[in-house]
Parts: structure tokens; C-alpha cells; sequence
């Protein structure tokens, strides 16, 4: 049997990206189509190697194309092109397509948890990341990427040295913590951390990276001005946990970045320690927190709640251990996390779309 290319094109116009709501071939994300023993093969390009939608676009798929031609087989090679914001005069940074802010109200609810999940998570996808720690004072990353006795290598551009990365599940990472004696404290006024952090930012040899993660110190002050004054950030994601008092500090965060002098984005809430579930009974749940906070404080601002993470036995202890939640084997840990990774991933992407899109008009 034959089979008609522009036809099977066709059919691929009746598949929605509901992201974008647009179809995939005017998205332009249809590639290479071919018949080849009766199967129809071509490549789909998505925005992120972690799109949620990848299993409703082959349903879509293959439901269009058995319309015009029943019973023949499809073949979808998924592929990825992060997408970015950024104008193409931008030269700062121009190798990192998405810096990303995690960012909490106060700290102790889980923000470093989550930045190095979010990181780990989206380059067990196959995305190329980063993961900056600009807690000064405080740098946890070392610690729960298991990373505390390992020192960025050197590399010599010109006249000038460059940090190269510590890798560690696929994520480059720099941090204070593995440049200092992890048992020195760290003082440093307010221009020095801003230096410092520009060091950290700046004088690192990070390749190219479809998304940079940076977790921030806890509260408000002059590296997250710096950052969201002097650098060209995607957005930021906002963790807090269920409390009164951290929804009351995490309200002073939103409130900064979207201030017009900062004017960042903000991408989503996550709420960690949503409530606790024994290990051995998954179906259980108690809120020891508080229950509802995340909800109301991304309801006051109409931002989306991306997850609610429970806390679980076990999964500070493995943290500790520099092994994060999103690599667990127990469903129950790493499900709530993977979930994460993919939406913050879509709202990355469908954010990049608008303000490109604005940038236009």
C-alpha cells in the first residue's frame, strides 16, 4: 500500500500541543517523516527532554493517523530543543539558555532539597544543567549532592582561570562549600557576597546548559537583587512549607520579585513537608504543619502550585547521604518529585513562549 506523506501531515495537524494551543506542525516540532515497512517514523521535537506530555502526544498521534490510515504502526522519536527567552544581544552568560532562582521566605522548609532534585531530576531527562549554590554563609549543597570532600578542577582561558564543575548525577555544580574548608565560617558583608558571587557565577567554566539552577540564601537581600538586577533570569521558584509563620516569610520573596524594580517571573510554589506519611503505610497522611498554606498563598497571588512534597521517613537520612529523593527506587519519595521536574520543565518552556511572544508585539 501507498501512503501519502501530506496526508499523514495532515492528520498531524489535528494534534493540540495544549501547552502552546497550537498543532505540533505549525509548532514546527515535526521532523523527518517517513514511511518505512509500513510504519510511519518521524521525530518529534519537544521544548524539554522532560515534557509530561509525551504519552498524550502519542495517543493524539496515533489516533489522527488510523483515521486516514487504519492499522498503520507509528514510530515517534521523541526529541528536545530547550527553548529560552533571551534576545540574541544578550551576551552575558549566552551558553546558558534558562537561569532558574529557587527561592524560599525563610529557611529550613527543604529549598536546597528541592533545587537539587529539580537539577538531578531534569538531567536524569537528558538536559544539560547546572546547579549554583549562592548561600554564602550556609552552602548545604555539597552535602546532600555527596559532594563535600570533591574541588572544582582549573582551566586557563587566556589570561584569566576558569572553575570547571564538579559533575555529580549528571549536574555541574559549584558551591563555596567545596572551595572552603567545610568547617570554616564564612564572613562576608553585603558587597563582598555580591563579589563573590559573581566569581561563583561568572569565573566558571559551565559549557553549555539548558538550564542553570541557583539556590539562593533564605530571606531577601543583596544577592537576590544582584541576580535579579544585573543577570538575565528566566524565573524563580518560590518553597515554602505549609506553616504559618514560612507563608507569611515566603509572601516577603514573592513580593520582591515581583516588585518592577526586580520584575522576575515567578514560576510556581512548591510546598514541601506538606504533611507526613509513614514509609511502611503510603496511604496515610498527617498534616503536622498545617494543611492548605500553599494553596492560599499561590491562590493570593494566582500562581500555580507545582507540588506538594511529603515528608517522608528516611528521606532526610538518604539527603544526608548526598543521594536525592527524585533517584529512589520507592515510588512513595521519588514520584512526588519526578512529577515536580516535569512541571517546573513545562513552565520553564511555556514561559520562554509568552515572553517571546510579548518580545514580538
Amino acid at each position: 500500500m501507498s501512503y501519502s506523506i501530506t496526508q499523514l501531515e495532515d492528520a498531524l495537524r489535528n494534534v493540540i500541543d495544549p501547552d502552546f494551543n497550537q498543532d505540533i506542525v505549525s509548532l514546527k516540532m515535526v521532523e523527518d517523516m517517513e514511511v518505512r515497512d509500513d510504519i510511519f517514523h518521524f521525530t518529534l521535537v519537544l521544548t524539554t527532554p522532560a515534557c509530561p506530555l509525551k504519552e498524550e502526544f502519542r495517543r493524539d498521534v496515533e489516533e489522527e493517523v488510523g483515521k486516514v490510515y487504519p492499522g498503520l504502526a507509528v514510530n515517534i522519536n521523541f526529541s528536545s530543543r530547550v527553548t529560552t527567552q533571551r534576545s540574541l544581544n544578550q551576551e552575558t552568560l549566552s551558553n546558558i539558555k534558562n537561569i532558574v532562582l529557587v527561592s524560599s521566605g525563610k529557611g529550613g522548609v527543604g529549598k536546597s532539597t528541592m533545587a537539587c532534585n529539580i537539577a538531578v531530576g531534569l538531567a536524569q531527562k537528558g538536559a544539560k544543567v547546572g546547579l549554583l549554590d549562592a548561600d554564602i554563609h550556609g552552602p548545604s549543597i555539597p552535602t546532600l549532592m555527596g559532594i563535600e570532600d570533591d574541588k572544582p578542577g582549573m582551566v586557563q582561558e587566556g589570561t584569566k582561570y576558569k572553575m570547571i564543575p564538579v559533575e555529580k548525577f549528571g549536574v555541574k555544580v559549584i558551591s563555596m562549600g567545596i572551595l572552603v574548608d567545610k568547617n570554616q565560617p564564612l564572613v562576608f558583608r553585603g558587597p563582598m557576597q555580591a563579589s563573590a558571587l559573581r566569581q561563583l557565577l561568572l569565573d566558571v567554566e559551565w559549557g553549555n546548559l539548558d538550564y542553570l539552577f541557583i539556590d539562593l540564601p533564605p530571606g531577601t537581600g543583596d544577592i537576590h537583587l544582584s541576580l535579579a538586577q544585573q543577570y538575565p533570569v528566566t524565573g524563580a521558584l518560590i518553597v515554602t512549607s505549609p506553616q504559618k509563620v514560612s507563608i507569611a516569610d515566603t509572601r516577603k520573596s514573592i513580593e520582591m520579585f515581583i516588585n518592577p524594580q526586580t520584575a522576575v517571573n515567578v514560576l510556581g510554589i512548591i510546598e514541601n513537608m506538606s504533611w507526613f506519611t509513614p514509609e511502611e503505610h503510603p496511604e496515610e497522611k498527617y498534616f503536622l504543619f498545617g494543611e492548605g498554606g500553599g494553596q492560599s498563598l499561590a491562590d493570593e497571588y494566582k500562581l500555580p502550585l507545582l507540588a506538594q512534597i511529603p515528608l517522608i521517613v528516611g528521606l532526610d537520612r538518604r539527603s544526608d547521604n548526598g543521594t536525592p529523593a527524585v533517584l529512589n527506587r520507592l515510588p512513595l519519595m521519588s514520584d512526588p518529585l519526578k512529577d515536580l521536574v516535569e512541571k517546573v520543565a513545562q513552565k520553564i518552556a511555556v514561559s520562554n513562549a509568552a515572553a517571546l511572544a510579548q518580545q514580538m508585539a
